[in-house]
């Protein structure tokens, strides 16, 4: 059992699926309106497709057989919009996604094939439709919540023309924002917290949690999290550096790692890299090509960033909800995504595959990046599906790929050569950005487990744009 400051032990073990509810998999248990987008449609920024959390309980052994135990599913909660950032009922699941009762059945389905269940905690700011916004808008200054936000004047101006008349995130108006420093606001997010874990979810990620700085409300956060289930997972939507967050385990276990995930992408995609296609976030300003002297530093530098305790804990990924996918990214280039999946499969912490990319689904900006799931499997890339599914399988079977020691072996032109231990288990992995083939001194007896490369007399040779792992003799 993990301690208060403590990350829980199973998320160093954990492969992670980041799904969007309306877009894996819909149920035909479950009636649908009829204004729906089609299924696989180009998505619109306001349409819906119906997906919904049977869907993704019903296909659960597609991502066990993947390799998955454990999912991060973006908002749940009723809303008025497709992504369901804009809460409107903290205590219901939106009915188009199934419900309460379909969070209760994928929860006991998924608890049943140990895979554990994340999901998105939106506490820095709600929708319109939110009950206590709505009072204020139906009842003016005689609403029981004119404190539980900040408002400049009245009435409200939620819908007319002009700016928002009250605080709201990034001064959109479908998006007011709670005043965390009202002890009643405070006590009911904690609520929420706490009712939720006791129906059984594993943790929440926290969106843009930063933007909360009510004191100690992070710290209360944990603890009364913890209280009701110490293994919770607390992890943060933070796209810089998290150290403030998660070191000394008074606030989150881990962030959502988009530095690392900048790294892997200037080295494995390169020159690949479509600049027009990368994420606006200031954090993507870093990404460009890297050969692998320079992917070596930046290496260096993730590692010092944080203590190793919160390195196994982080949410390693490559792309999300908020991203381009890395495939489109990396102007439609499969290898780019196959050694970015090596490295971030081979790297201290938790992966995280978003859902689609292991069969190729592309993608630009929100919202093309939120497409639906392709259940016609001729549309897959079985090779790309291969490939996830040997490296999840690989990190499952192998500890030292899922503890602390990392080292750095060569790192020379576009090869860089790594090795990953624990107890008599000793790994050297080599990912060959590069064009043609590339050659390096390990010194080293090996045995190929997986991947293109070989190893004769004491040095490797790995195939341009490839990957390879050895087992130490």
């Amino acid at each position: 059992m993990a301690k208060l400051n403590q990350a829980p032990a199973w998320v160093k073990d954990a492969v992670f699926y980041q799904i969007f509810p309306d877009r894996f998999a819909k149920s035909d248990r479950l009636e649908k309106p009829s204004n729906l987008q089609e299924w696989g449609a180009t998505p619109t920024r306001y349409g819906f497709m119906g997906g919904d959390l049977l869907g993704i309980a019903e296909h659960l052994d597609y991502l066990t057989d993947l390799g998955i135990n454990a999912l991060y599913l973006n908002p749940i909660f009723v809303s008025g919009a497709n992504h369901r950032y804009h809460t409107d009922d903290y205590y219901v699941v939106d009915p188009l996604l199934g419900g309460n009762a379909a969070l209760d059945e994928l929860i006991e389905n998924a608890h049943a094939a140990d895979v554990r269940i994340v999901l998105d905690g939106v506490f820095n700011h709600v929708g319109r439709g939110f009950h206590q916004f709505h009072s204020i808008v139906e009842n003016d200054g005689e609403s029981p919540y004119l404190d539980w936000f900040t408002i400049d004047e009245l009435p409200l101006n939620p819908y007319g023309k002009g700016p928002a008349n009250y605080l709201s995130w990034w001064n959109l108006k479908p998006l007011p924002r709670l005043d965390t420093d009202n002890p009643v606001v405070r006590e009911y997010i904690m609520q929420v917290a706490e009712h939720w874990l006791r129906k059984g979810i594993d943790g929440w990620r926290l969106d843009v949690p930063d933007e909360i700085t009510a004191k100690g409300f992070w710290e209360e956060f944990r603890q009364r999290v913890r209280a009701v289930n110490p293994e919770a997972y607390i992890v943060g939507e933070i796209w810089e550096d998290s150290s403030e967050y998660i070191v000394g385990g008074t606030r989150f276990d881990a962030t959502m790692n988009y530095l690392l995930a900048v790294d892997i992408i200037s080295f494995a995609a390169g020159k690949m890299i479509d600049r027009r296609r990368l994420s606006p976030n200031p954090a993507y300003k870093s990404v460009k090509p890297l050969d692998a002297p320079g992917f070596a530093r930046r290496i260096d530098k993730a590692l010092e960033r944080y203590p190793m305790e919160s390195h196994l804990a982080n949410l390693n990924l490559l792309e999300s909800h908020d991203t381009p996918r890395l495939i489109t990214s990396a102007s439609g280039d499969r290898d780019s995504l196959i050694l970015g999946t090596l490295l971030t499969m081979t790297f201290p912490g938790a992966p995280c595959v978003y859902y689609g990319s292991e069969v190729g689904t592309a993608g630009s900006f929100d919202p093309d990046c939120r497409r639906a799931f392709p259940w016609d499997e001729t549309e897959w890339d079985a090779v790309l599906l291969t490939a996830h599914r040997e490296l999840i399988a690989l990190r499952h079977a192998h500890p030292a790929l899922r503890g602390p020691n990392y080292e750095t072996v060569s790192a020379a032109g576009h090869l860089y050569v790594f090795r990953r231990w624990a107890n008599d288990e000793d790994l050297l992995i080599a990912v060959n950005a590069g064009s043609t083939a590339a050659t390096a001194a390990t010194g080293e007896d090996l045995d190929l487990l997986w991947g293109k490369g070989t190893a004769v007399d004491g040095s490797i040779t790995v195939p341009g744009r490839s990957g390879a792992v050895w087992r130490v003799a």
